[in-house]
């Protein structure tokens, strides 16, 4: 199969030491746009993947699904896309196009599902993402940016943004004058927040950490913050909320979550903890209330997703970082130490050897 040279940088070994990698790409099919990679924004799922801690990683492994950039050519049979557009391709670059999830624009729960990276696509080849200089993929699971969106603050928002918008979405979480609680707040938690806040609602941000409580208040405008290891705040706040989007995938305890739901409440994890959650049956019986589970989105529900956010001013709060620094930045991300999505400058830093 003919190919076309790129670079980018990608981890050896479970080390998970980034560094730079000569790679090929397919060459742009009839069905393709490829495009010149601008910024790619840094998903904790990244540093899972280049870790192995999924135990589905393959080396040399070039991460980044949240990548953004101008297209530079496209195949025959491409339509509504042409060179100089400004695309972006979040976490899907296949799907099977036949079984019902993606007969309902549900390319996200497909069986056959091919992420942007770590995949064995259907011509045999590895899928490699962002981290890269170019990027080739089927137009079907390309996403249009707006021209009064920043590219490098747009970039999280195809998989942070999504991963949030959707069920906010699908569990009817999207009405004004709503009580939703945001658990955590970091790359998922804070556009979140900003995601409910343009859907009307009253937001709570719920964190163990009182010292954001500030930042949460006054930078991201949530209404009110409980610190969820205080009992008394946790005790005053039972029963007032309508949904509650869990963002955190470190261990912790699920019930007194549930406690801060009204009757038909739900709290939606979106955070993927290791370890299962212990959870009896009586919380949830009294009250009749959900606890349920989301994962991204399929690629209509994210234009939708990113035209939204175009219209009400919704971005990422980004640090823009040189390609040089992803080490030191995933050592950062570890310790919860951004405010809150690191995105590599590609464009101006990815310098081939």
């Amino acid at each position: 199969m003919a190919s076309q040279k790129a670079f980018g940088w990608a981890a050896r070994d479970t080390s998970a030491v980034l560094s730079p990698f000569d790679f090929s790409r397919r060459t742009t099919g009839d069905e393709d746009v490829t495009f010149k990679v601008l910024y790619c924004g840094i998903c904790h799922s990244d540093l899972h993947f280049i870790k192995n801690e999924w135990g589905n990683a393959n080396y040399p492994a070039v991460p980044g699904h949240e990548l953004v950039g101008i297209v530079t050519e496209v195949g025959k049979n491409v339509e509504n896309i042409k060179e100089g557009d400004r695309v972006g391709v979040g976490c899907i670059v296949g799907s099977c196009r036949k079984c019902d999830n993606c007969s309902s624009h549900l390319e996200n729960y497909c069986p056959e599902m091919k992420g942007t990276y770590g995949s064995t696509y259907y011509d045999g080849t590895k899928t490699y993402g962002g981290y890269s200089d170019i990027f080739v993929v089927d137009q079907h699971f390309i996403v249009r940016i707006p021209d009064n969106m920043p590219l490098d603050s747009t970039a999280p928002l195809l998989c942070a943004g999504i991963t949030v918008y959707s069920p906010l979405k699908y569990y009817g979480l999207d009405k004004p004058g709503l009580h939703i609680g945001v658990v955590g707040l970091g790359g998922l938690g804070h556009m979140a927040v900003k995601f409910a806040k343009a859907f009307g609602a009253k937001v709570t941000v719920i964190s163990t950490s009182p010292n954001k409580k500030d930042e949460a208040l006054t930078r991201l405008g949530a209404d009110s913050f409980l610190v969820s290891r205080d009992t008394e705040q946790m005790q005053a706040a039972m029963g007032t909320m309508d949904g509650i989007i869990d963002t955190v995938s470190a261990s912790h305890a699920l019930v007194p979550l549930i406690g801060l739901l009204k009757y038909h409440g739900k709290v939606i994890l979106v955070g993927a903890p290791e370890k299962p959650f212990e959870l009896s049956a009586f919380p949830l019986l009294t009250g009749r209330k959900t606890v349920a589970g989301s994962t991204i989105g399929g690629i209509k529900e994210t234009q939708e997703m990113i035209d939204f956010a175009a219209k009400h001013n919704i971005k990422a709060d980004i640090e823009v970082i040189p390609m040089d620094y992803v080490n030191t930045a995933m050592e950062r991300m570890l310790k919860s130490d951004v405010r809150y999505r690191f995105v590599i400058d590609i464009a101006n830093t990815l310098k081939s050897a």
